[in-house]
């Protein structure tokens, strides 16, 4: 296998990566895995001691659940089934951490609003709006956090991950005039066409069939476009080097039941 980062957004974190040397079966594999399998930290407890709002408990539970904390995998575990019927304090250390939030109105309460008790483990987006609370309104909320995994439920998801066979274009750019104004602004660069823009933006079907005299593409059987688009959680090279991990320990663990 073979990767090359291809480009990189540094406002969503989102990555393309080139990946050489696999089949389709792998691919699927290290995308589910990196949707459904690399573990997060999401608050899973609510203990409301007063909430005043116009949210009712359950939605503002719900709210506060979906917000992407900020994850450390170096020195969280996953819960063992049994801790996972536990609430709250009960659980370890370990595998969860506690936030409060403790608002009165009149005034917007945001993800930044929650308090950590261990710094790394924080709201991904601070700026996500939670509720509104009004002149008198209060909210007094005990939550805790634990590590999850995206197969449970979608907000231990540690983001979007999809792929394409790797584009291998043809470019005839005298040919390109002739039906320049079908094809996107965005794979033009100074005034001809760029296989690199096309690849970098994801337009390859948006030019494909327009004319395969000007732009033909076929697609390579054994190379990836991989994209990567965390929620905050996990950087990208987190959620691919820990799918590889998982992917390493399963087949490790299928080699040892065929013995």
């Amino acid at each position: 296998m073979n990767i090359k980062t291809i480009s990189t957004n540094k406002t969503t974190e989102k990555v393309t990566l080139h990946i050489k040397g696999i089949n389709e079966a792998l691919a699927n594999a290290l995308r589910r895995l990196m949707i459904d399998s690399v573990p997060t930290m999401a608050i899973e407890d609510v203990e409301i001691v007063q909430n005043s709002s116009a949210l009712y408990d359950e939605m503002l539970s719900l709210r506060l659940g979906l917000i992407p904390l900020t994850t450390d995998l170096k020195y969280y575990e996953l819960p063992s089934p049994e801790e996972k019927e536990s609430f709250g304090a009960e659980r370890s250390a370990k595998t969860s951490v506690h936030l409060t939030l403790n608002v009165k109105g009149p005034c917007n309460v945001y993800a930044k609003d929650l308090k950590s008790k261990d710094p790394k483990i924080k709201p991904a987006q601070p700026n996500t709006l939670i509720v509104k609370l009004l002149k008198g309104q209060e909210l007094d909320v005990n939550a805790t956090a634990v590590l999850g995994r995206g197969t449970e439920h979608v907000k231990w998801s540690a983001g979007l991950c999809w792929y394409t066979h790797y584009p291998k274009i043809t470019i005839n750019n005298n040919k390109v005039e002739d039906v320049k104004n079908k094809y996107p602004p965005q794979i033009f660069k100074n005034g001809k066409v760029d296989k690199d823009l096309i690849i970098e933006n994801n337009l390859m079907d948006a030019v494909e069939g327009i004319s395969n005299d000007a732009i033909k593409i076929e697609y390579e059987p054994d190379q990836f476009l991989f994209f990567i688009e965390p929620w905050g959680q996990l950087t990208p090279k987190e959620m691919f080097t820990t799918a590889l991990k998982l992917f390493k320990n399963q087949l490790e663990e299928l080699d040892e039941k065929l013995k």
